[in-house]
Parts: structure tokens; sequence; C-alpha cells
């Protein structure tokens, strides 16, 4: 099997962007299955910084074939936005090379990721094909309006959508955005079937997948393995691998559960020099450290066959570095996630620590190259969470990377 599906192993933002860049290179096609433009992927090339909200991050090697498959929400203002500054910065010169689902959901306010899903599970959604049919777009778009205007007007003392200027609009992108759609699901699994190796690009995380995360603390789409072969319309008998990334440490955004949640310096400085703000928000996350039940429960859920471990360079300088092993909740050692989010809220972290490491590990390209405590680190991972730490990341640049195992290789 060269199907190979990458997600988070945690709360999301663990530098899949990244991750994915790197396997691209491996690749022939990119589909990048659920979530939507709330998600940020950050990489940076040579010290160019890129960040993708809708794209799959492979868009940056030439010739690679980039899907957006049906499972993702997409507001196609900002797809365009992000079609123009590539091709402005000399990156997809063939519109060819990026496809997009017919059947992927269509937003037309804000950012309303929620909304949207909203509608698409309630069966009143605008679709890409939609946008394709001029009449047919206008009479969807106008009983959805009816809809949310009330709304607007009546409950949120806002101002309504025009209909009108709201039609033209979207026809208008409909009109570029025609050369990119077609029945993705159909061209991935013949990609598949003609032996093409296919990334699968996850959006958030494991924790925030909106049946079996930290509910309501969740995101609206399933984000889990299960979820990428939904969005993309392929069968789970065709994927080969998983690939978890977690980061060296643990990090979440907004409310919701965070056992090993630092409120000191110590998670001020993880957070200065992680650079944990989000790409989409600028909202500074929420610092901890890492928190293997999680993990435990990723792989649990996804299969993982292996760990992305991300941000080992952020832990450099600190004299010790801690780990949770377990939970207490009630005075009883828990192993597990829980489920219930009242008990989820309660739980204390059980630590492990670990002598932590002085030097600058930016520059090491093999796991050699790395200090012994960091080893140690990376193989303590290994076991509390029982998963191959197949890659670990030392710093944000494509090249600061030591790849242990290639998934398409495996």
């Amino acid at each position: 099997m060269k199907s190979v599906i990458v997600l988070g192993a945690q709360w999301g933002d663990e530098g899949k962007g990244k991750i994915v860049d790197i396997y691209s290179e491996f690749a022939d096609t990119i589909v990048r299955p659920t979530g939507g433009n709330n998600a940020g992927h950050t990489l940076v090339v040579k010290g160019e910084k890129f960040v993708f909200h809708l794209i799959p991050s492979g868009i940056l090697h030439p010739g690679k074939k980039c899907v957006i498959a049906n499972g993702v929400v997409i507001d196609p203002k900002v797809l365009l936005m992000e079609i123009d500054r590539l091709k402005e910065r000399g990156y997809l010169k063939d519109d060819a090379q990026l496809k997009i689902g017919l059947l992927a959901n269509i937003g037309t306010t804000a950012r309303g990721i929620g909304p949207c899903y909203e509608d698409k599970i309630a069966r009143v959604g605008i679709r890409a094909c939609d946008l394709l049919r001029p009449e047919s777009f206008a009479e969807k778009l106008r009983a959805s309006l009816d809809v949310k205007n009330f709304l607007l007007k009546n409950y949120f003392g806002g101002e309504e959508v025009p209909f009108q200027a709201t039609l033209d609009e979207y026809l208008a992108y409909g009109e570029r955005l025609k050369s990119h759609l077609i029945d993705t699901s159909l061209f991935v699994n013949d990609e598949i079937a003609q032996g093409a190796k296919v990334l699968f690009e996850g959006a958030q995380g494991t924790l925030l997948d909106i049946d079996h995360g930290t509910y309501p603390f969740v995101t609206s789409s399933n984000t889990t393995a299960g979820g990428a072969c939904t969005g993309s319309g392929v069968g789970p008998t065709r994927i080969g691998s998983v690939i978890g990334v977690s980061k060296a440490y643990a990090t979440r955004v907004g409310g919701g559960p965070f056992p090993t949640e630092l409120f000191d310096e110590v998670g001020q400085k993880i957070r200065d020099r992680g650079n944990e703000y989000g790409s989409t928000t600028g909202r500074p996350r929420r610092c901890g450290w890492f928190d293997a039940p999680v993990v435990r429960y990723a792989n649990r859920l996804n299969g993982l066959a292996g760990v992305a471990l991300t941000k080992l360079d952020v832990l450099s300088g600190l004299p010790s570095v801690k780990m949770c092993v377990a939970y207490e909740i009630d005075g009883v050692r828990r192993e597990q996630v829980p489920l219930s989010l009242t008990e989820f809220e309660a739980a204390k972290p059980v630590y492990e620590q670990v002598e932590g490491w002085k030097e600058d590990i930016s520059t090491a390209r093999e796991y050699g190259d790395l200090p012994k405590a960091a080893r140690k680190y990376v193989q303590m991972i290994e076991e509390v969470t029982a998963v191959e730490v197949s890659l670990v990341s030392v710093g944000p640049d494509r090249n600061q990377t030591i790849l242990r195992k290639n998934p398409f290789r495996a």
C-alpha cells in the first residue's frame, strides 16, 4: 500500500504542514480530506514562510498533484486568495496541479466553519458544483438567506446579507474555480489504482474530533483516520499507514481540559520559543508538558504506524523536562483519556521527569547528532506511547529534520 495519512495526534497545531511538506517529496498526490480555512498550516522553506488554510501543503513541490476533497468546507474567497498568492510567488503555474471536489461544501459568511457544517448536516448546504449552475445556485442561496437574514436581523441585530451582490460575487468565484472542479473521489482512487503514492493531509487534531474529542470543545468534522477516508471518498483498505504528528510538548487553543497546562515562566518560555501563536487567529496557545495518554488515545483511534515529533528544539536549555504518563482522577491512577469531560477536567497529571539538554540541536540531521538526554527523551516517548518516533523536527525549516523512517518505504 502506498497511501499514507498524516494527522494530528493532539489538539491540533502540531506542525502537520511541515511534515506533509517533507513527506510530499516522496508522494505523487497530496489530498486534503477534511476541515476548512479555520485550520492554518505554516511552512518555512529556505527561510521563506508560507501559511496555508485550504490548499494542501504539498503544493510547494513542483509537479505534485494536490486535491481538496469533498469533506472540506470551502470559502471560495479565501481559496482564490491563496491561489493568487501562490502564483505571485512563482508556484501553481499550472491550474491542473490543483483539483477541487465538486461536492465540497461552500461557506458564504466570514469564517463560519461551524455554521457551514451545520448547513451540510441539515442538508441545506451549498456545494461547489452548485456554483457552476447559476439557476440552481440562485435558488439555494435565496432559500439560505431567507433563514440567515431573519436570524441576523431579529436575533443578532446585524445587517442582512444582500442576495444579488452575493449571487454575483459567488458566481464569479465559480467561474474562476471551474477549471479545478472535478470528481475528486474518482481521481484519487484512479491515482491509487495506477500505483501513485498518495498522501492525505489531516486538519486539526485527534482530540478535536467531533465524535471522539473533548466534546463540546471540538471542531465540526472527524479529524481521525476514518474521517480522512470519508472526506476523500477512499476506502480504508486502500490506506497503507497512518502517521500521527505530535509536538515534543503539548498545546491547545481555546477552552477545554488540558491536564498538563503550565501557567508559570516555563510555560511562557515554551510559548515564546515555539512561537505558539495561531497562524490563523494569532491567539496565544496554551502550553504544557507532553501528555502520553493523549497520544496513546490517538494511537488507539487511528492505528498509528509512527509519530512525527515536532519542536524538540524548543525544549533545549531547560534543566529538566517532564512528561505526563498517566492521570490521577479522584485518587485513582488512570492510564487512558477519560471520556467524561468532568473527569477529564478533574484529571491531575502523573509526571516522570528526565534530565534536560543545553545544546542547540537545530543543526542535527541524524538521530545520533542529538545529545544523549534528548535521545533519552525521545526513547521515553516511544516507551510510554508504544509508538515509534519515525521523524524528529528540530526547527521550522524544511531541512531541519531527522527522518528516521520513510512511511512510503516502510
